[in-house]
């Protein structure tokens, strides 16, 4: 390492887009990494159960990585990290809460007793190689123990934010450390990486405070039995409906796999207190009386498979919603959601259930920064270089633009792979590196790409025909079919005449090889395939998946 060697800052996801938050800094032969989350799949990725980071341009360097370091236990920051370290094994550093959600999640993969991990408190300094040293700043968001990071490097000090919020009145803990900011802002910041999602929102965030005096005010004077639906990782949040309920006298039920563990998580490092004898087993809210019973549960996004869900569809094993509940829904939709959260609620209110959401009370407060609180983050710090972080373009330009407002001459709106490189005097875009989306389906990674996802999304939107038929291998005539199987293209069984048509088609085409003494099975295949496809398609305007079977005896 030189001085003349530039720091570079590698965004590997998180812009453009809200997930799969991944960063890179490196100076010299080191580097290090901030978070590694995953995505949910788009509606274009049919079967997709999770979208991670192409991690190629750190898979050849990884000689060069120190460690990774967590801003917080959100998904889209630790969720790709099981898929990572299995790949590259460092050490991970984080806060306990933090660490807690990601020993759980690596016990799912097998690999704990495999990664170190380091825990680290706010106001703890961590040196990793020569080049780097990296502080954990204390900060609000809507799950606890949330850090920002001052990385220190022979350049200068870059703050990565994280996710956040001001909150002067938390539920647990103090505030964020902006007294810590304002110090690091004098002694000089050489670039801030910031929250962008909020970036729309004019004044505050709502302290999370206001929520648990709003469910106080709801649980006084219900009378029926209490169903909450909310994120399984705002622990603060769980930890208000469980006030409510213990000060209203109702016992807690919890539902949905992610709030259970993460429950049972939080009790055990100390996060949540839940007196004696009020948190009692799903199997056994039937023994008390509806008004003495509150059920915390998952699938405020509306999720096909989530616990609330399937209570709205009457699916669920152990509850059944009726007129009698009310359903309570503690978020707002993350963009791409509304649908299906919509859906939901229209289906809880079919049943008649009473159903209160954002847009009727304020059950739910953003974990994220709104204008003013980045202006005063901009204005703590000071930074000679500005680059705006997770959000959706439009977010990272408005960003942009406010720090400009506020003085800030010099800002950066990447892109996902863009190498920004700083030095003494100056940054610049030098380039960039392979920077994507690898797709996880069950237990494959990487092996559904964009001709796969092609294949599903034809086959989901005009269905698949599947022709089967025997020729002889000497004389080449068919000797049995052809066979015709649909799936997802009609109903057969009110189709018999187009299904016949289809198949005189496809023997015609099959002799019509044999008369030309073509016995090449990829020229016959695709001699049926495209006449049975021209057929099907000037005569239902469809354009099903055709595929041909040519079997030889």
């Amino acid at each position: 390492m030189t001085k003349k060697s530039k720091l570079k800052i590698i965004p590997l996801g998180g812009l453009d887009e809200i997930g799969k938050n991944m960063t890179v800094i490196e100076f010299g032969s080191e580097m290090i990494m901030v978070d590694c989350g995953m995505a949910f799949p788009d509606d274009d990725m049919p079967g997709v159960d999770l979208v991670i980071n192409d991690i190629s341009y750190v898979e050849k360097n990884r000689h060069k990585l120190k460690g990774i370091f967590l801003t917080h236990g959100h998904e889209d920051h630790i969720g790709g990290l099981p898929y990572f370290l299995r790949q590259i094994n460092v050490p991970v550093y984080g806060t306990r809460l933090t660490l807690g959600l990601v020993e759980h999640k690596l016990k799912e993969h097998n690999l704990l007793s495999k990664v170190k991990l380091v825990r680290a408190k706010a106001g703890d300094v961590v040196r990793v190689g020569n080049a780097f040293s990296v502080e954990f700043i204390r900060t609000n968001h809507s799950i606890a123990d949330s850090a920002a990071l001052a990385i220190k490097t022979p350049v200068g000090t870059v703050i990565h934010m994280g996710d956040f919020k001001i909150d002067t009145t938390p539920i647990v803990g103090e505030m964020i450390d902006i007294a810590r900011l304002g110090e690091l802002g004098n002694e000089g910041v050489l670039a801030l990486m910031s929250d962008s999602t909020n970036v729309e929102r004019p004044g505050y965030a709502m302290s999370e405070r206001t929520v648990g005096n709003k469910f106080d005010e709801i649980f006084k004077n219900c009378k029926k039995r209490i169903i909450v639906a909310t994120f399984a990782s705002n622990v603060h949040r769980v930890q208000q409906i469980i006030n409510a309920a213990v000060e209203n006298g109702r016992k807690v039920a919890v539902s949905g796999r992610s709030m259970e563990n993460i429950v049972e998580i939080s009790i055990l490092l100390g996060y949540m207190k839940i007196p004696e004898g009020v948190l009692i087993n799903l199997d056994h809210i039937n023994k008390y009386p509806p008004e003495k019973i509150v059920i915390i549960t998952t699938g405020s996004q509306g999720e096909p498979m989530s616990a609330l869900t399937r209570m709205a569809f009457s699916d669920h094993r152990k509850v059944e919603v009726t007129k009698d509940d009310l359903i309570i829904i503690s978020a707002t939709p993350i963009p791409g959601n509304e649908k299906t959260v919509s859906n939901v609620i229209n289906e809880l209110f079919k049943i008649g259930a009473e159903v209160i959401y954002k847009s009727l009370a304020e059950v739910h407060v953003s974990g994220h920064a709104c204008q003013e609180e980045l202006k005063m983050i901009l204005a703590l710090t000071k930074p000679k270089y500005f680059i705006p972080v997770h959000g959706e373009h439009r977010h990272l330009m408005l960003h942009a633009s406010l720090a400009e407002k506020m003085g800030i001459e010099n800002t950066f709106v990447l892109q996902n792979g863009n190498i920004l490189e700083i030095g003494a005097r100056d940054a610049k875009v030098t380039g960039s590196v392979t920077a994507g989306k690898i797709l996880v389906d069950g237990l494959g990674v990487g092996d559904v790409g964009n001709i796969v996802l092609r294949d599903r999304k034809l086959l989901a939107q005009d269905g698949l025909i599947v022709v089967v038929v025997t020729i002889s291998g000497e004389t080449g005539r068919v000797i049995s079919g052809p066979d015709i199987i649909s799936r997802g293209f009609v109903y057969v069984r009110e189709s018999e005449d187009l299904m016949a048509k289809i198949r005189d088609v496809a023997r015609e085409s099959i002799e019509s090889c044999g008369n030309s003494h073509i016995s090449d099975w990829a020229t016959m295949k695709n001699a049926v395939k495209n006449s049975v496809f021209r057929y099907i398609y000037d005569t239902t305007k469809r354009s099903p998946m055709i595929m041909p079977i040519i079997m030889e005896v």
